[in-house]
């Protein structure tokens, strides 16, 4: 279930998606574009949203304010629109992704299927459970440390799918600092 809440403050309205889901907690997100979503129990009755609402009405404006105020701060990647590259633009930012993957593949001693390079919104990279890799094409135009950096952490899930300890450990073998390259990382905002 789906439906929009409106909440006022002073002269302003901020509009709540609120979204049902097999979840036991209420959660806030705030998604690239300020949009500010209300995650909700399935089970949670109309009047117990509105009593969340009513008590938590100040918290909520005060989150909601930090995460857009921190999206605002990101910095931009400084990428050329993908429809602007030529085709040999195209293929040297592949061929620097590639090379970062092979290199650290052989020192993980992992195998990958494909590697694509996409002009994705919402994520630097992934890796599917046939160990085929996406990267964003973004990448190119971020730091070396933070293009090895998600390249070490999409590898690491060709041996854990997930992010269990396990697979923080595996990161950490080879890239010590990733608390702090993730954190960079969070810096830039995907155009």
């Amino acid at each position: 279930m789906y439906r929009n809440i409106e909440l006022q403050k002073e002269n302003q309205t901020l509009v709540l998606s609120v979204v049902r889901s097999a979840r036991k907690t209420i959660g806030l997100q705030v998604c690239e574009n300020g949009d500010a979503v209300l995650r909700i129990p399935n089970q949670l009755s109309a009047d117990a949203l509105q009593k969340f609402l009513d008590s938590e009405h100040a918290w909520i404006w005060k989150k909601v304010e930090q995460m857009q105020m921190r999206m605002e701060q990101r910095q931009e990647t400084g990428a050329v629109p993908v429809g602007e590259l030529s085709r040999d633009e195209l293929e040297k930012i592949k061929k620097k992704i590639e090379s970062r993957v092979n290199a650290y593949k052989k020192v993980m001693g992992v195998t990958i299927g494909w590697i694509t390079i996409r002009n994705q919104k919402t994520r630097w990279g992934s890796c599917s459970s046939k160990g085929n890799l996406n990267f964003n094409y973004q990448l190119y135009y971020l730091p070396d440390e933070l293009l090895d950096y998600v390249v070490i952490h999409e590898l690491a899930h060709r041996r854990y799918m997930d992010h269990s300890k396990e697979f923080w450990a595996e990161v950490e073998k080879y890239c010590p600092d990733y608390r702090e390259r993730r954190q960079q990382l969070k810096k830039y905002k995907l155009v």
